[in-house]
């Protein structure tokens, strides 16, 4: 059985040789080009890949039923854009403790709040990685240049954490890094606006 939407679909399971042909053939459907799947449950439990293709190796003779879950390409955008605001305002008020507590010699405090920096740092980039690829959001010249300002210091601030230059690294998330967070947040509060107006005329077009 396969299940698309909470709807029965009339494909059989027994149809395919693996979950991947499942998924691709679902996908195929007219119907799924405006969507993002975003559960996939095989034999009422979650599925997700851990390395690329594990669905390939999933032999449908071991699956009973597939439930594929999706969701306008529309609403995703507009979770993942509330998403960015609220990461990078994160990012925002991280810098400024962290740089804080590497001048007060607090060394303990600031590297574990450094290292919540860097994973927050990190998927900030991932979210606006899914928006511009899954959805083709444009973005402005202006945008790309702060993204692309804030990986390079991403990758600066990982070099200068190997050498242990605590100043130095304070003085980049101050002076360098948060300047450029803070231009980041206000672009992508304009992004939001720009996805919302997308949605409103989707709906009424």
């Amino acid at each position: 059985m396969i299940i698309i939407d909470g709807q029965q679909s009339p494909l059989e399971v027994r149809h395919f040789d693996n979950l991947e042909q499942i998924i691709e053939k679902v996908m195929e459907d007219v119907r799924m080009n405006s969507r993002i799947v975003t559960d996939v449950l095989v034999n009422d439990e979650a599925f997700s890949e851990i390395y690329p293709h594990q669905a390939e190796d999933m032999d449908a003779s071991h699956i009973n039923r597939v439930e594929i879950v999706s969701v306008p390409t529309s609403e995703m955008a507009q979770d993942i854009t509330r998403e960015l605001y609220k990461v990078v305002t994160l990012m925002g008020k991280a810098g400024r403790q962290v740089a804080d507590f590497f001048r007060q010699a607090d060394d303990d405090q600031a590297l574990e709040l450094y290292g919540d920096l860097l994973e927050v740092n990190r998927d900030f980039l991932n979210m606006v990685g899914v928006l511009r690829n899954e959805f083709a959001t444009d973005t402005s010249a202006e945008f790309e240049a702060s993204l692309s300002d804030l990986s390079s210091l991403f990758s600066e601030m990982i070099e200068i954490q190997e050498n242990e230059d605590w100043i130095l690294l304070a003085d980049l998330l101050e002076y360098e890094y948060l300047p450029v967070v803070e231009k980041t947040k206000n672009m992508v509060a304009r992004l939001r606006e720009s996805v919302r107006a997308s949605v409103r005329k989707e709906k009424n077009g």
